[in-house]
């Protein structure tokens, strides 16, 4: 079996570069060891469509990528049967130290996104029941100090276009499906074994089943499993952001009276200031996900496949009761429910969107938590990458630029390069 690229990873990040791969022309296989597309990190996603980060790149990427979301069925190109809805609720951004508004709002202005400033009172106006107390840095539930009052009041920074996608799963599926009828084809239940070169050269995949697939480039699109699949390929070495596989828990509670209107969804809240984001569910639920405080340990991972598929008790009560410090009618239930997801994490919580140094072997890694957002553009912008790579261009010395279509901008992809100075005005956290 042969083809043009073969991609490993048929989450949304892998299903939409095989999308963007074959309208460019070329044979396309997806390889996936689920059993399904979307099967792993894409299911347990909370599908948050934002435009809040620490670089013009990441801001304008998110900005273009919602009108994507917005128009799902034209950006497919073709009738996939039922498609994913984006819901527009609106975001807000509560204050918080370590991601000043100045800093994002700055980036907002240059590329045009719309925003409100907010003060407390308005806060309060606009999300019934908002607790609009300052409480940083944010603490243990167990912790006495968890409890004190709050020292001052905080505001928020709301972007209307902001929501979330209601079936991600159903997103990945939709581009994986356009993709198939543009002539991808899709292996499930195959795992990769091992990559074949010849001299500094991809040539092919080897699978579980003993089967190869020759090629001319792999893309790397494995999620939290992309770390081995690079040590396969020998690549890494030249990386300066490393990469890690993290378990994440998402909490499923019914939402408080009075936070969403009747038919319509609730605000979306990120509040770094206790730890936490939520955003609306079908049904009067509510997502409650956590913020990568200080206070909490890391769930790091050696290997993915370890992670245990269970919500646990102390994570759900920790991500809901800091959810309810700030609803203040919000209840915590007694049994966890929700999802656990592994994140495919890089040191400074911004993806790597390049080539390596192992010629045909490109990667879309460190995507999890955030890069659910932008995966239309993922696709855009390694099918980019490999597109002029393969005629010549020395991507690492003369970054490729890429003109969103929506936006005009011009989004330099060296800042998602293997090689970039970690982010220093990352938050550190899933929020960028």
């Amino acid at each position: 079996m042969s083809a043009d690229v073969v991609v490993v990873g048929a989450g949304v990040i892998g299903s939409s570069i095989a999308r963007e791969l074959v309208r460019s022309g070329r044979h396309v296989v997806v390889v996936d060891k689920a059993g399904g597309v979307g099967h792993g990190s894409t299911s347990a996603s909370s599908a948050v469509v934002r435009f809040n980060f620490s670089t013009h790149a990441g801001v304008a990427t998110a900005w273009e990528s919602q009108f994507c979301w917005r128009h799902w069925p034209d950006h497919l190109g073709c009738d996939v049967g039922a498609p994913a809805r984006f819901e527009r609720s609106g975001l807000a951004m509560l204050d918080v130290d370590l991601a000043p508004r100045a800093g994002y709002v700055r980036l907002f202005d240059e590329v045009g996104v719309p925003y409100e400033e907010w003060d407390a009172a308005t806060l309060r106006a606009r999300i019934p029941g908002i607790d609009a107390g300052r409480y940083w840095p944010p603490r243990r539930i167990d912790d006495e100090r968890f409890w004190a009052p709050a020292v001052d009041e905080l505001g928020a920074v709301f972007t209307p276009d902001a929501g979330y996608v209601t079936d991600p799963q159903l997103a990945a599926q939709n581009l994986a499906a356009a993709a198939v009828r543009g002539g991808a084809e899709f292996r499930l239940r195959r795992a990769v074994v091992g990559i074949d070169t010849r001299g500094d050269r991809v040539t092919g995949v080897r699978l579980d089943d003993g089967s190869v697939v020759a090629c001319d480039a792999v893309v790397n699109a494995a999620g939290p499993w992309s770390g081995k699949l690079n040590a396969l390929a020998g690549v890494g070495a030249d990386f300066t952001v490393g990469l890690r596989p993290l378990r994440q828990e998402v909490a499923h509670v019914g939402a408080p009276r009075g936070y969403a209107p009747v038919d319509a969804p609730g605000i979306s809240i990120a509040d770094m200031d206790l730890g936490t984001y939520l955003r609306s569910e079908a049904g009067g639920g509510l997502l409650v996900g956590g913020t990568e405080p200080e206070c909490d340990p890391l769930q790091w991972l050696d290997d993915p496949d370890d992670a245990r598929p269970t919500p646990t008790a102390a994570v759900f009560e920790a991500q809901v009761t800091r959810a309810a410090r700030r609803l203040t009618d919000l209840t915590v239930p007694h049994r966890p429910r929700g999802v656990v997801g592994v994140y495919d994490v890089a040191d400074d919580w911004t993806p790597i969107y390049d080539r390596t140094g192992l010629d045909g072997f490109y990667v879309a890694v460190g995507t999890s938590g955030n890069q659910f957002k932008n995966a239309p553009l993922v696709g855009k912008f390694l099918t980019a990458i490999v597109e002029q790579v393969e005629n010549g261009r020395d991507h690492d010395s003369d970054p490729v630029q890429f003109t969103a279509e929506h936006t005009g901008q011009t989004i330099d992809l060296s800042a998602f390069s293997r090689r970039r100075p970690v982010n220093a005005g990352s938050s550190g956290t899933v929020l960028g």
